[in-house]
């Protein structure tokens, strides 16, 4: 049963994972992608509705990561379970989220396609 605490933990830092970029851009009152845009994941959402989504988020997280099992932060197989499930799913959604703004090309790139090479410019 063990087995299944760690599958929970990893879900748990999956949902911790998701909940910072919603609920840190709903505080900062900037819209952000949601599941509740139009396309899904790929419009903008609101504030509020991030703010809710993160919140809903964390507290999905803290139920998997607090209330199954006996998280502890010093077992190392129970931090290994939830930091992989952050690192995959940072991973994930930094490459997804990276083609709205610009995060999956060096910034020399971004900059040359915005703003022309250094010739053009002048």
């Amino acid at each position: 049963m063990q087995w299944l605490y760690d599958v929970a933990y990893f879900f748990g830092g999956v949902f911790l994972t998701n909940a910072l970029p919603h609920f840190i851009s709903g505080l900062m009152g900037r819209p952000f992608q949601s599941p509740f845009a139009k396309p899904p994941g790929e419009g903008l959402s609101s504030s509020t509705v991030n703010v809710l989504w993160g919140f809903l988020n964390l507290v999905i997280a803290y139920v998997l990561l607090c209330r199954v099992g006996n998280f502890n932060l010093r077992a190392t197989d129970q931090i290994i379970a939830a930091g992989l499930g952050v690192l995959l799913f940072g991973t994930i959604t930094a490459r997804l989220f990276g083609r709205f703004y610009g995060g999956n090309e060096p910034v020399s790139t971004v900059v040359m396609k915005e703003y022309g090479t250094p010739d053009e410019t002048l």
